[in-house]
């Protein structure tokens, strides 16, 4: 900024954001009216012009802010709004919570599911290509899905050396595959299936099959061995440390001769921890040739957050919670904002503070939970709190009103509640 002794020029150059032309724009049209010459870059209004006034420089700079102030203001986009009464709540018999939607204007950007209501058969609950949504957790931030496809679909190029791919929820989305939740699993005779992340490896499992003392037969199971359902004899399971919305999946042959390679079905699934343990006996039955019920969907978790953005250097988050409340997904005055951070990518995610429930997406939606009103929590008297509870022995006992028969009835318990 440039003055004189007596009349004021001002050279002011300022940068001022506007997502609009002069056109819509009240505030860039008054300033384009004082002699503003402007240029538009990525969404930005460079503004700069020279204004001679006989205004004084500190007023004309109040002037000015006055000016820009409000635009800025114009530019906060709140963090969420209210889907419309027209919404569909459920689908299937799933319920489907804000910020998730089904239609146009009923979800956030990037939770849009749809309802296939195809003839002849229920209605499902779908994300991405054709998985199945069986559950969405709010409190958990995780959509539970049924993988119809059964496993990875691979392609063999020589022998059982292949090659495959597990996603369909495409990337820049809110979901990737939860870590804890999942694992990574392998059946088949003498083969070991990789699975990749961007050309990283990100984990691998090998499934054998031994052949006894005698060469009289092959064992495709550890049971009776005293090891676990798939503990690497017939099946292999591990867990995967990076979530991501996709893998290559790589596949190559443990055994040259491939001579047992028919004795079980080679498959490669990702799914939800502890699933193989109760599927184990139809998909290691060692019965010659395939069976299409050796296919079920697989159920896999996902994790979700809002603003989900690529992790570029490692260690170092690329977005979370706002700073700006205004701008921040979790609307209601009880919920707190958590900050998402992985190998993978980073956002955050909103969730009830303790002693409420409900969506913490919605204004509103994080309501007081009646502790009073369940069963074990106060065996005195209970008298129900915001966010909490207090539980006392009744007046003329004491003890631990926490536990059943805990107050005791007597004259100093009396005397001490007086």
């Amino acid at each position: 900024m440039r003055t004189c002794m007596h009349a004021c020029s001002v050279a002011l150059s300022i940068t001022v954001r506007c997502g609009c032309s002069t056109a819509t724009c009240p505030t860039c049209r008054k300033l384009y009216s004082n002699g503003l010459e402007r240029q538009s870059s990525n969404n930005r209004w460079l503004v700069s012009f020279y204004y001679p006034t006989m205004i004084p420089a500190a007023a004309l700079t109040v002037l000015l802010l006055q000016l820009c102030l409000p635009m800025a203001a114009a530019q906060v986009t709140p963090g969420a709004g209210t889907p419309p009464p027209r919404c569909p709540t459920s689908c299937g018999g799933v319920k489907v919570p804000y910020p998730f939607g089904i239609g146009n204007g009923c979800h956030r950007p990037g939770f849009n599911l749809t309802c296939d209501r195809t003839r002849g058969r229920e209605p499902r609950l779908l994300v991405g290509s054709d998985l199945q949504v069986v559950e969405i957790s709010l409190a958990n931030s995780t959509v539970r899905i049924l993988d119809r496809a059964g496993q990875v679909k691979l392609t063999f190029s020589e022998g059982l050396d292949g090659n495959g791919t597990w996603g369909g929820l495409g990337a820049g989305g809110p979901y990737v595959l939860s870590e804890m939740r999942n694992h990574f699993v392998v059946t088949g005779c003498n083969v070991q299936a990789t699975l990749v992340g961007n050309g990283g490896v990100v984990g691998c499992c090998s499934s054998f099959c031994s052949i006894n003392d005698k060469w009289t037969g092959v064992v495709t199971s550890s049971a009776g061995y005293g090891g676990a359902a798939c503990s690497g004899i017939g099946c292999c399971e591990t867990p995967i440390p990076i979530g991501r919305p996709s893998y290559d999946v790589e596949m190559r042959s443990l055994d040259a001769s491939n001579e047992y390679a028919d004795r079980l079905p080679i498959a490669v699934r990702i799914a939800e921890r502890g699933w193989f343990e109760g599927a184990s006996t139809t998909l290691l039955n060692d019965s010659t040739g395939y069976s299409p019920s050796r296919q079920p969907a697989v159920p896999v978790v996902l994790d979700f957050a809002v603003d989900s953005k690529p992790v570029v250097l490692p260690g170092v988050a690329t977005s979370g919670c706002p700073v700006d409340a205004r701008r921040s997904a979790c609307q209601s005055s009880h919920a707190s904002c958590h900050n998402v951070s992985g190998m993978y990518r980073s956002g955050y995610v909103c969730r009830c503070l303790d002693g409420y429930q409900g969506n913490p997406y919605l204004t509103g939606g994080c309501q007081d939970i009646d502790e009073c009103a369940l069963p074990g929590m106060c065996f005195g008297e209970c008298t129900n709190t915001a966010g909490g509870h207090l539980c006392r022995c009744p007046r003329g006992a004491q003890g631990d009103p926490l536990i059943r028969n805990g107050c005791i009835k007597s004259s100093l318990g009396e005397h001490q509640n007086q």
